[in-house]
């Protein structure tokens, strides 16, 4: 028989979502709240059952959760355009199920490492990365409208979606990178270290990141230039490179050049988080592209001139 409330466990229970999922939709307003009871719980009616299944369908399909609160009614075309999609995701996670059996099965015989992977392909949905780019963004933004910004750039670029056919290292470094940007302690480091960073350009009213973009690069070509004529970090040649270099990532940080500036970097450089870069290794990983890439190679020679020259 039908029931008129349900709270929040039993909804997850209907649904087969997890609470904080549902959670995150009350929150997002995608998933009205109809009422609480005395104690401050939700409570949610049979309409939300449906609803809730209509999101996790929208969500699947990568319907952004702006336009989800925006749905009315939908006509029929709409209706069968929405589920040829979804017929379309179910397509492409049955290639990739495909893929990882074959490749398991060509490896000998199955292991424990083997089910488990197994066993995940039924959590990397479209919907599952958009939920879990919406509370990265959420999280780590803290509210500052330039980091968000930033970070909604690098939505597709953060959590790459698996391909379609992967291979067993890409989807064991999908995998990785979905629990690394799960952690708690490692979106509490993200937002930490770059707080001042976007502090000081949302104050300097730099939002847009395009400017920031074409500093990186040039950084990024200046130093490989050097590299490429076998300048080492801590030599004295290696000086007027760092002052070029310096000068360009003092425009990014909306800093000026000098001792105490240096300093800064310097310090950034040592107290950087390492997973920071294991997580766009692991991105490289799934999507096939080479690694380290300029950028990384850069900063990192700066790091090592910084502290030489110091």
């Amino acid at each position: 028989m039908a029931r008129d409330t349900y709270t929040i466990g039993e909804l997850s229970r209907l649904s087969g979502l997890p609470v904080k999922t549902i959670r995150f939709y009350s929150d997002a307003g995608v998933l009205p709240e109809r009422e609480r009871t005395s104690a401050g719980y939700r409570l949610y009616g049979e309409a939300d059952v449906a609803r809730l299944e209509l999101v996790r369908t929208l969500r699947e399909i990568g319907v952004g959760l702006a336009t989800i609160r925006s749905l009315g009614d939908r006509d029929l075309r709409q209706v069968l355009d929405l589920h040829l999609r979804t017929v379309e995701t179910q397509l492409r996670n049955l290639q990739r199920t495909r893929a990882v059996l074959r490749a398991t099965l060509e490896r000998g015989d199955p292991t424990e490492e083997d089910l488990r992977r197994l066993n995940a392909l039924g959590r990397i949905g479209a919907a599952e990365r958009e939920d879990l780019m919406d509370s990265l963004v959420a999280e780590v933004g803290g509210g500052n409208v330039a980091r968000e910004r930033w970070l909604e750039c690098l939505r597709e670029a953060m959590i790459p979606e698996l391909p379609a056919e992967p291979a067993i290292e890409q989807l064991d470094a999908w995998l990785e990178l979905v629990e690394l940007l799960s952690d708690d302690d490692y979106r509490a480091s993200l937002r930490r270290q770059s707080d001042e960073f976007w502090d000081r350009r949302e104050k300097a009213g730099q939002l847009d990141s395009a400017g920031w973009d074409e500093a990186n690069r040039a950084v990024a070509e200046l130093v490989q230039r050097a590299i490429d004529e076998g300048v080492e970090p801590g030599t004295p040649e290696a000086g007027p490179v760092l002052d070029r270099a310096v000068a360009l990532l003092a425009t990014v940080h909306s800093a000026e050049d000098g001792p105490e500036f240096r300093r800064a970097l310097a310090r950034g450089y040592e107290e950087h988080d390492p997973r920071a870069e294991r997580h766009w290794e692991l991105v490289a990983t799934v999507t096939g592209t080479p690694w380290p890439p300029p950028q990384t190679i850069a900063h990192r020679w700066i790091a090592q001139a910084l502290k030489a020259h110091l």
